[in-house]
């Protein structure tokens, strides 16, 4: 019998990630059984249990994954394409309704929780580093603030629909420049 070369089994086993990813974001956590997964993805029931032995790793796996692009730059052109993209992808992909999803189940689940502050952390840090030379002396409360306000920012999309960026822009920016 022939192997299964490495980029097969990786490609089976994002299909079944964007399959769980779609249809958590659609139904959340509580509401989507491995039965959804398997609908979702064509596979069969063996294929994913060769991949994950429960929902719970699948959950694990999709936040492994999900990371948003940060700005390159403190600027206000930046800081709008980045809150433009996070909306973009929550209009494409309901990636707002998603992360709400994990930030929740995060909250009762102790290895979901180090996975979402590892994540919170790194983004921090890599907004402490674009924060400019004159405003040095506050990066990390400024970090903070930006990665707490664009958590904000996806959170009412996830709740409220298509939201304007232009106020969290603003907000940001008042921030970042002091």
């Amino acid at each position: 019998m022939p192997r299964v070369s490495q980029a097969h089994l990786d490609a089976r086993r994002l299909q079944i990630v964007d399959a769980a990813r779609a249809r958590f974001a659609s139904h959340g956590f509580a509401r989507t059984s491995m039965a959804d997964i398997v609908a979702e993805s064509g596979l069969s029931n063996g294929a994913i249990y060769r991949y994950f032995t429960s929902k719970d790793e699948i959950v694990v796996a999709v936040c492994e994954q999900g990371t948003e692009a940060l700005p390159n730059a403190l600027t206000t052109e930046a800081v709008a394409g980045f809150l433009e993209h996070v909306r973009v992808r929550a209009r494409d992909t309901d990636h707002a309704r998603l992360v709400a999803q994990i930030y929740a189940e995060a909250a009762v689940s102790p290895q979901l929780a180090v996975i979402v502050r590892q994540q919170l952390a790194a983004g921090r840090a890599a907004i402490a580093e674009l924060v400019p030379e004159r405003r040095r002396a506050h990066a990390g409360q400024i970090a903070e603030a930006f990665v707490a306000l664009c958590a904000s920012y996806s959170q009412q999309i996830a709740i409220r629909g298509d939201v304007e960026p232009a106020p969290f822009v603003a907000a940001l920016m008042a921030i970042i420049e002091g």
